[in-house]
C-alpha cells in the first residue's frame, strides 16, 4: 500500500526529532547530572572505626596572653545577664588539666550566650588535633552547652583528614572554674565515628 505524502512526511518528523533527542542526550546528558553515587571504598573508605580522646579544654579569658576574647558584647549585657555575647577561641587541648602538660590540639572557634534563662551556650568549635597519627586533622563540634550542668553533650559534625566523614559525641565536664577570672578547664571526652 502506498504511504501519502503526509504519512511520509510526519514519520520523518517524528524520526528526525527521536534522533535530535538521542543526540542531546548523547552530547549534554552527562553535564546535567547533579549529583551521583560514588563508590566508597574506592574513595579510600573502608571500615568505620570508634576512636575516644579524653582531652582537656583550658579557656583563658584574663592574663597577658588571653585564649578566649570576646568580641560582641551586646547593650544591656548587665541587665540581660551577658546574653547575646560571643567569645572567640583559641584555647588549648591538653593531655592533663594541667595546663603545661602536654599540648594535643588547640580548640578553635566561638561560643555564644544563647539562653535568657540560665548560662546556656551555643557552642562552635574545631578540635585541630596535633599529635601521632591524627595530625593535622580536625573534629567539628556544634551543639549546646549549659555550662552548670554536672555533664553536656555536644554533637560532633564532620571533620577532616582522617576525620572525613566524622559523626559522634562529645561529653564535656567541668574540671575547674575560677569566678573570679572566669578561667576554665574543661574535660572533653569525645568520642568519634570515622573511616
Amino acid at each position: 500500500m502506498a504511504k501519502t505524502l503526509f504519512e511520509i512526511s510526519f514519520s520523518f518528523t517524528i524520526f528526525s526529532i527521536f534522533i535530535s533527542q538521542c543526540l542531546i542526550l548523547a552530547i549534554y546528558g552527562k553535564q546535567d547530572v547533579f549529583g551521583q553515587r560514588l563508590s566508597p571504598t574506592k574513595h579510600g573508605l573502608k571500615k568505620e572505626k570508634l576512636t575516644h580522646f579524653k582531652v582537656y579544654w583550658h579557656d583563658v579569658l584574663g592574663g597577658p596572653k588571653p585564649t578566649a576574647v570576646i568580641v560582641v558584647n551586646p547593650p544591656n549585657s548587665t541587665l540581660n545577664g551577658g546574653f547575646g555575647s560571643v567569645t572567640m577561641t583559641d584555647n588549648a587541648l591538653t593531655m592533663r588539666p594541667e595546663l603545661n602538660s602536654k599540648l594535643v590540639g588547640r580548640s578553635q572557634g566561638f561560643y555564644a550566650l544563647a539562653s535568657q534563662t540560665e548560662v546556656g551556650l551555643l557552642m562552635a568549635m574545631n578540635f585541630a588535633i596535633m599529635e601521632g597519627k591524627y595530625n593535622g586533622s580536625t573534629i567539628s563540634i556544634l551543639g549546646r552547652n549549659t555550662v552548670f550542668s554536672k555533664v553536656r553533650e555536644m554533637p560532633i559534625i564532620g571533620g577532616s583528614g582522617l576525620f572525613r566523614f566524622a559523626r559522634g559525641y562529645v561529653q564535656a565536664r567541668t574540671h575547674s572554674l575560677d569566678i573570679n577570672s572566669g578561667d576554665a578547664c574543661v574535660e572533653y571526652n569525645v568520642y568519634v565515628m570515622h573511616y
